[in-house]
């Protein structure tokens, strides 16, 4: 197959912190607490700097704040309190990553989250990002949080009480919102919150597959170019509005698989390929950054870093799941400028290839093939022109879609101390008349690097 750009008319630069990480509120105070020890401090520095959003269902269902003014609530299963928040301000110190925090808003208490916002200001200071208030709101009526008449009418007026008492105590903190649970709402909720509540954020949720669908989930599914076709529309929906309020968009919740994720899908190097290739989309089309869910505890549903044992969670030996090596590979692409991309029979519909442009004129291809091992690779010939080098090539392999463990980048697995070094050489193709020809073997991606002849200010270098 053969691919063309058109490096004249890029797209807006992918943000500084696009990549992120999303928690439930539980999970907090364990996370917090591996500013002093673990590894948790090494992996996030490994990726640069990002967002660690804590939200989740937990944060209106199960966890209150506490503190001298606040006592527990009887229907809280756990709180969260000054000290938590403390520790989590030094984990941002420490790893350089900002923090996305959502405030209850399932039980409706304005001045508990107000107090809650205060000492989240006071503690985080400037690594707060911003808040959010509620998780899934145009959800609440169906699990039984609020009854119908249940609309972003009702959710505005409840809002809009919750943002008088938190500017009362702590002035000044951005918020992000609406935080919906899927694209399908956003016409009504992701255009109210726009107009009505001007956030600094919008935010919402992605799951290409739900728990709870027939047929079952499946990596087959999963990895289908009509799940993709589905994706790109959501992210059309959720784009049109930030374009035309001109507010960014942040998908702060995405994974592979609704309810925790399912065994066999989402711990398998089948949900790595599906990052690849949703999270560069999302770069490509404009996406102001995306936070991958995760659970620290469970290393067979859906997460980027989980502790296999109680020890390990004890000590913070946090280990690297399939899809934390997706972020290493599109951690490259930070910074740099997405380019429209044309490609050409014969076409393949297992094959995903997205293009950018950095700033000195080097060209990142992303390569990703679905297909099952055995089947025939994709051979791309990437139409550069002659005043480019050759190619590096960064792959990303497993032994099969279905493999739990042996993931490498470069040939190479994140070590047990949280490190990941890129080889100091990588396989090269070769530019022969303008033309770079890669072969991505079938169950992988690639990371295909083209430097030009000469250096190039302002990112202006053009291929055919």
């Amino acid at each position: 197959m053969s691919v063309s750009v058109d490096a004249g008319e890029p797209g807006s630069a992918v943000p500084q912190n696009f990549l992120g990480l999303s928690f439930e509120v539980a999970a907090l105070p364990q996370l917090a607490s591996y500013a002093s020890h673990g590894d948790l401090v090494t992996l996030l520095r490994s990726l640069g700097v990002g967002v660690l959003r804590f939200g989740g269902v937990t944060s209106d269902e199960q966890i209150a704040w506490r503190d001298e003014r606040t006592p527990r609530p009887s229907w809280a299963l756990g709180v969260l309190e000054a000290g938590n928040l403390r520790e989590l301000g030094s984990l941002a110190a420490e790893s350089d990553w900002h923090i996305l925090l959502t405030l209850g808003l399932g039980h409706y208490e304005p001045e508990a989250a107000a107090r809650e916002a205060a000492a989240a200001k006071a503690a985080l200071g400037e690594w707060l990002e911003a808040i959010e208030l509620g998780n899934e709101p145009n959800s609440y009526a169906v699990h039984g949080l609020r009854s119908q008449p249940w609309s972003f009418v009702q959710y505005d007026e409840q809002v809009s009480a919750y943002r008088g008492a938190i500017e009362a105590l702590a002035p000044g903190i951005p918020l992000a919102g609406p935080d919906v649970s899927g694209s399908s709402a956003y016409e009504s909720w992701g255009l109210g919150e726009a107009v009505d509540v001007r956030p600094a954020l919008l935010t919402g949720h992605h799951y290409p597959l739900g728990c709870k669908q027939q047929p079952p989930p499946s990596i087959a599914r999963l990895l289908s170019p009509q799940i993709r076709q589905l994706e790109e529309r959501s992210l059309r929906r959720y784009l049109l509005v930030a374009q035309e309020s001109g507010i960014p968009f942040r998908m702060d919740e995405a994974n592979t698989v609704s309810c925790g994720g399912v065994p066999g899908i989402s711990d398998t190097f089948a949900s790595a390929l599906w990052a690849v290739a949703y999270v560069t989309r999302a770069m490509s089309m404009g996406a102001s950054g995306i936070n991958l869910e995760g659970n620290p505890n469970n290393c067979v549903g859906y997460t980027l870093l989980c502790a296999p044992t109680a020890e390990a969670a004890a000590s913070g030996e946090l280990q690297a799941q399939p899809e934390w090596y997706a972020l290493l590979l599109t951690k490259a692409l930070i910074g740099e400028r997405p380019l429209p991309t044309r490609m050409t029979a014969p076409a393949r519909p297992d094959v995903v290839v997205t293009s950018f442009l950095a700033g000195d004129g080097t060209l990142h291809f992303v390569v990703v093939d679905d297909d099952l091992p055995g089947a025939h690779g994709a051979a791309v010939a990437l139409h550069v022109g002659e005043g480019f080098h050759g190619a590096s090539i960064l792959s990303l392999r497993a032994p099969s879609q279905q493999a739990l463990s042996g993931v490498q980048l470069g040939g190479r697995s994140v070590a047990p101390d949280g490190i990941w070094s890129e080889p100091s050489k990588l396989p090269r193709a070769a530019n022969r008349h303008g033309v770079i020809t890669v072969e991505v073997p079938p169950n992988s991606a690639a990371l295909v690097t083209v430097s030009p002849k000469r250096e190039v200010t302002g990112g202006s270098t053009a291929a055919p």
